[in-house]
């Protein structure tokens, strides 16, 4: 942590290396999660629109895809929170 002088009081910054990092992170997990949730619609979608059995790959991305997603939003919710005085 940085500490910088504002009006005579003195205030720790997060560097923006860091808020960088996390913002990254952040970024990566909903697309993750996001694509997690539409591979869940589209098992819905795919036997309404042509009756067939949705593919293999589509059960795998979203069993996947979405859990992967939501643990790494909770990581990043984890290590941007404050620690405790």
């Amino acid at each position: 942590m940085q500490s910088t002088s504002v009006n005579g009081a003195t205030v720790d910054t997060v560097t923006d290396q860091r808020r960088r990092t996390g913002s990254a992170l952040l970024r990566i997990a909903l697309a993750i999660f996001v694509t997690g949730l539409l591979a869940i619609a589209a098992i819905f979608v795919v036997p309404a629109v042509n009756g067939d059995q949705p593919p293999l790959w589509l059960y795998l991305t979203a069993m996947i895809a979405a859990p992967l997603g939501f643990v790494l939003a909770i990581v990043f919710a984890l290590m941007s929170g404050r620690r405790a005085r």
